[in-house]
């Protein structure tokens, strides 16, 4: 599986905020959104089309790794997010992700 840089913008189809890529962009900046578009990094060979959505973040090697899960196939991806990321939203995907787990939900 090799990846395959793709530029191109989009405007994101969880909040409508216009984002602009760089090759590396997958999701939204701002709610940390993304599509299934992917089948292979940078393909665009997905089927699907679903909401991927923000459910974990992660620190490998000193960054961060978010997790989307789509809301139509239930696969999972995972992706380094950027310094444009909303932090707030990393926080709080990090701090439900928490609650859950102590209240066994």
């Amino acid at each position: 599986m090799s990846f395959r840089r793709t530029v191109e913008d989009f405007t994101c189809q969880n909040c409508g905020t216009l984002n602009h890529g760089d090759g590396y962009t997958n999701h939204c900046s701002r709610c940390l959104h993304s599509k299934h578009v992917d089948v292979a990094p940078g393909d665009r060979d997905a089927q699907c089309q679903g909401l991927m959505v923000p459910v974990d973040v992660q620190v490998e090697r000193g960054r961060r790794v978010l997790v989307h899960r789509c809301a139509r196939c239930g696969v999972e991806r995972r992706c380094r997010t950027s310094d444009e990321d909303d932090v707030a939203v990393m926080n709080e995907i990090m701090r439900t992700k928490a609650t859950r787990f102590m209240t066994g939900g």
